[in-house]
């Protein structure tokens, strides 16, 4: 296995539903802590949003691995934030057979 350079440090979010006081409710965005990562972007594609193009990237966000069940282990549903960047989590696999890192299937949509 190649070795890791988790180099980047990311902000680990989970949404939150907040009432809203009409008896609704809003998602708001929750910080769970700070993971250093390791980024492999994949190949880009641009679609047509609703009024603007929108730039989609795909990414494999490698971290190290926590206990099933802890707040620091990302899980799908969740998102890496970046100063203004946001890369939502599409899914979770183990890294590698020891355990050691966890990889993260993540997609950064920007408008163009």
């Amino acid at each position: 296995m190649k070795q890791m350079h988790l180099n980047r440090k990311l902000e680990l979010q989970e949404a939150v539903r907040v009432p809203d006081g009409s008896g609704g409710f809003v998602e708001t965005w929750s910080p769970l802590g700070s993971l250093w990562a390791a980024f492999d972007a994949g190949a880009g594609r641009e679609l047509a949003g609703v009024k603007t193009p929108l730039s989609r990237v795909p990414y494999v966000i490698s971290v190290r691995a926590a206990p099933h069940g802890a707040p620091s282990r990302p899980k799908a549903g969740q998102r890496f934030v970046e100063g203004v960047r946001v890369f939502p989590i599409l899914a979770v696999s183990d890294g590698d057979p020891n355990g050691r890192y966890l990889t993260c299937h993540a997609e950064e949509e920007i408008v163009v």
